[in-house]
Formats: structure tokens, sequence, C-alpha cells
């Protein structure tokens, strides 16, 4: 069943970045536009079943739930701006690859919060982000905004590591219908404040420009980001990071196949060099918790 629900994560998040595109470049729709409505969409299409069968669950969140939903909230949000904006400045595969850094920023932080990591994982960090240069070295001599771009996704990666790990802590007590609810509508109202303050309009768009919501809201958000999400219950953040991986490769061929789009050799690169580090650190991270069960085993027989 997780193969299944990951196959389909994968799927609906690799469709996201080549949507966006098509829907902002032959519509008058707007980034925000888009967060907001998938968002809110996605929020009132997960509530619904839970309403139908244990309404009583809202009222059972903790606040510790609640402030760990919150917090992952925030991050969708802000992560949902800074990459959907990339999208209208950069290319589908260099935005993708680089927002998929999450994975990355995950070990990042905990390196942070004191967790030592193992040489694997720091060298696999050292490539993705040398990954990163190339991509944005490439496109520093394209255009101002395609660097801008590049930048924007950087920040969307990192937001999406915090937005997971936030997410995990949530999910540990929380069922999927109750977190994705709360989750998906507090990012909606937080995306229409943003949009306000832009003042970036939130409808009255033509009906290619509510079709292309309505695709990027049931093949990303419903189908990708909740597949993820219910995963979380069952695999840690960092290996639900590490399936979104496939995102990359997907994304640039949805991109080349429906979108026309062709890159330069060493951008391509740049991609390559993102999903190897990436794979890396995620396997040097399994292999450090292994070595650290085998070790609590050992001094568990060496005090009987």
């Amino acid at each position: 069943m997780n193969f299944f629900l990951a196959a389909l994560g994968v799927l609906g998040v690799a469709s996201s970045g080549p949507l966006i595109a098509a829907t902002l470049g032959a519509t008058s729709v707007s980034a925000l536009a888009i967060a907001f409505w998938r968002n809110a969409i996605g929020a009132a299409v997960m509530a619904a079943p839970v309403l139908i069968r244990q309404p009583r669950q809202f009222a059972r969140v903790t606040a510790v739930e609640f402030r760990w939903s919150l917090a992952a909230a925030v991050a969708l949000a802000l992560h949902f701006a800074c990459f959907i904006t990339s999208l209208q400045l950069t290319s589908v595969a260099a935005a993708t690859a680089l927002v998929c850094l999450q994975s990355g920023w995950i070990a990042v932080f905990q390196l942070f919060r004191g967790v030592r990591h193992r040489w694997p994982v720091l060298a696999g960090l050292g490539i993705a982000f040398g990954g990163v240069v190339a991509i944005t070295g490439f496109d520093m001599g394209a255009s101002p905004d395609a660097l801008l771009g590049d930048l924007l996704a950087v920040a969307g990666g990192a937001l999406a590591g915090i937005y997971t790990l936030a997410g995990g802590k949530a999910r540990q007590t929380m069922g999927t219908g109750v977190y994705t609810t709360l989750c998906y509508g507090m990012c909606a109202a937080l995306v229409a404040v943003l949009a306000l303050v832009a003042q970036q309009p939130l409808a009255g768009f033509d009906a290619a420009g509510w079709l292309g919501i309505l695709a990027i809201t049931v093949c990303a958000q419903l189908v990708g980001h909740t597949a993820f999400n219910h995963l979380l219950a069952t695999m840690s953040p960092l290996l639900v990071s590490m399936i979104i991986l496939l995102e990359i490769p997907g994304a640039a061929l949805l991109a080349a196949a429906f979108l026309a789009e062709k890159l330069p050799a060493g951008t391509y690169g740049g991609l390559a060099m993102i999903l190897v580090g990436l794979a890396v650190v995620v396997a040097g991270q399994r292999s450090s918790r292994s070595v650290r069960r085998n070790a609590a085993r050992l001094a568990e027989l060496g005090t009987d």
C-alpha cells in the first residue's frame, strides 16, 4: 500500500511544476491564486469525510498539535509563494530540482540541532549543493530573472524542509484528514493575506485559468501532497523526502515533453548532481540510524 501511495505521490508532485508553468503562461491566473485555491479546495475536500464520520476529531486537537500544524502551514504558504513565483522566472526543471533540496535542508537543520552526521551525509550535501552552484552559475549568465528564480526555488526547498519536519511532528498523533484540513486551511488563509498585500487577484479568471487551477489542485495537492502527508505517519520525514526526489527527473521529462523545454547541458549536469547528492544524503542518514540502533542493542546486552 505504501508503495502505491508513494508512486501516486511522485506522479502528482512531478506534474506540479509543468502544470503551474503552463497555467501561468497561458492564462491570467496569478501565482498566489494557484497557491490559495489548491489549498482551499484541498482543505474542503479533506475536511468532508472527517466532518461526516468523526466531526469530534477537530475538537480533540491539542495545543501542541495545533502549533505544529500552524508551523507547517506557515512554511507551506511561504514555500508556495517562492516556488510558484520561481516558475515564472526560471525553467521548470531547474526550479523543481532546487525546490527538491528539502531532504538536504533537513540534514542541515539537524546539524544545527547538534546531530552528528557520518561522512557520506556530508559528502552528499556537498555534491547536492554543488549542483545548485552549477545551475545558478549557468542561469546567472543567461539572465538576472533566471538567477532570481533559482534563488526563490532554493528558499522554497528550505521552507519545504521545515514543512516536512513540522508535519512529521504533527502526524505523530493526528489523523491525515484532520492534519491536512488544518494545514491546508491555515495555509490558504495565509496565502490570501499575502495576495492582498501583493495585490494579486484570487478570482476573475477565464475558463482555461480555472481548469488549470483544478488540474493543479487534483494532481499536486489532493494526490501528491496528501499521499506524502499520509506516508509521514508510517515513514520518517527523511525517507519521504527521498521518495520525493523522483519529482526531479519526472518534472524534467514532463516539461520537455509537453512544454518543449530545452536546457543547457551544464544545467542537466547540475540536476544530476542534486539528485545523486540527495540520494547519498538519505542513504547516509539511514546508515547512521542503523549504526545507532546496533550500538544501543550492544549497550543493552552489556548491561544484562
